[in-house]
């Protein structure tokens, strides 16, 4: 039976991998909301519609079984922000809806739970406390889709080509401490966009993941020692190979000019790099089998829906990627 899959942001950093995924599916017939029109993807067409303007999304869900949300705003100011999030979101899921869309997704962020640190937090136990403009308005999209019965993913960290937020805010808060950091041992939750990608294509298409608020990320959290190790590696080495001990890597973050408020934490890929060294990021259990961590690498060694190669040239076999569950 055909699928018509409708995703927004598609053009984005996650977004453009859920497209893909869902093109590699023969059963699917994919159509992306833009509020531009961008010359369109062989097997897909695009379907005028601006988050920022909910008129413009009247009809945009006609005909729609599955709608998956990867569109967010993550700068701007705070009204800006939650036109788009907050207020864009309840308009989107409203359409939807409206038409009868019998599956909305939504990817959203384990920021939602704020900055922690998150110790012996089981799945759907970390209560929800963003502590950003950005994070608030991504919270108030999940209750959106959570009282429409919908599904809400939740990836923490996300690596991968045309990453600008991870990777470049490692770089900066190395740069900035002119050293590495040893004896960091918060553990982060991490994911490769790719797989990411078809995770949730996975679970918009899988008849066996319900409603609710589910956490997606490879089951063997990293070491913020062992994440910094391997950019300094595969990407610079600030310092000359300087390393700092934990408590003088806060120390020399927190004095530094370039600095930002709480108010404005959701605005710079530096502010992020610096929230490695606040405590653990949010962990998961169960998932999938592990794929190469380095960061550098970019290559996982799951799919969601065959055995691919390890670099060593044995194979694995296929296992679920979302896992953890917590309802509201």
């Amino acid at each position: 039976m055909t699928v018509d899959l409708l995703i927004t942001g598609a053009t984005g950093f996650v977004g453009g991998r859920v497209a893909a995924a869902a093109l590699e599916r023969p059963e699917v017939r994919v159509r992306s909301l833009s509020r531009r029109t961008p010359s369109e993807r062989p097997g897909s067409w695009t379907v005028p519609g601006d988050l920022a303007d909910p008129r413009t999304l009247h009809g945009t869900c006609a005909g729609v079984d599955v709608l998956v949300h990867c569109a967010s705003r993550v700068s701007g100011d705070p009204e800006s922000v939650a036109a788009v999030n907050d207020l864009g979101t309840k308009a989107l899921v409203e359409e939807a809806v409206r038409s009868g869309v019998r599956r909305i997704v939504y990817v959203s962020t384990a920021a939602v739970h704020g900055r922690g640190p998150f110790r012996g937090v089981r799945p759907g136990e970390a209560p929800v406390a963003p502590a950003s403009a950005d994070s608030r308005t991504r919270a108030a999209a999940e209750r959106h889709v959570l009282d429409a019965g919908g599904l809400v993913l939740r990836p923490h960290l996300v690596h991968g080509e045309g990453d600008r937020w991870m990777i470049p805010g490692l770089m900066g808060l190395l740069r900035e401490l002119s050293a590495t950091v040893s004896g960091c041992e918060a553990l982060q939750s991490m994911i490769d966009v790719d797989t990411l990608g078809r995770a949730v294509v996975a679970a918009a298409l899988s008849p066996g993941h319900g409603p609710g608020a589910h956490y997606v990320a490879h089951p063997d959290p990293v070491p913020a020692s062992e994440l910094l190790a391997s950019v300094c590696e595969r990407v610079e080495r600030p310092g000359g190979g300087a390393s700092v001990d934990v408590a003088t890597a806060r120390a020399r973050a927190a004095g530094s000019p370039r600095a930002a408020s709480p108010g404005h934490a959701h605005r710079g890929p530096l502010v992020r790099g610096r929230r490695l060294l606040e405590g653990p990021g949010l962990l998961t259990g169960r998932g999938v089998r592990p794929y190469v961590r380095a960061v550098g690498a970019l290559v996982p060694v799951v799919r969601d829906d065959r055995p691919v190669r390890k670099p060593s040239g044995r194979s694995t076999s296929p296992q679920p990627v979302v896992s953890g569950h917590a309802r509201r």
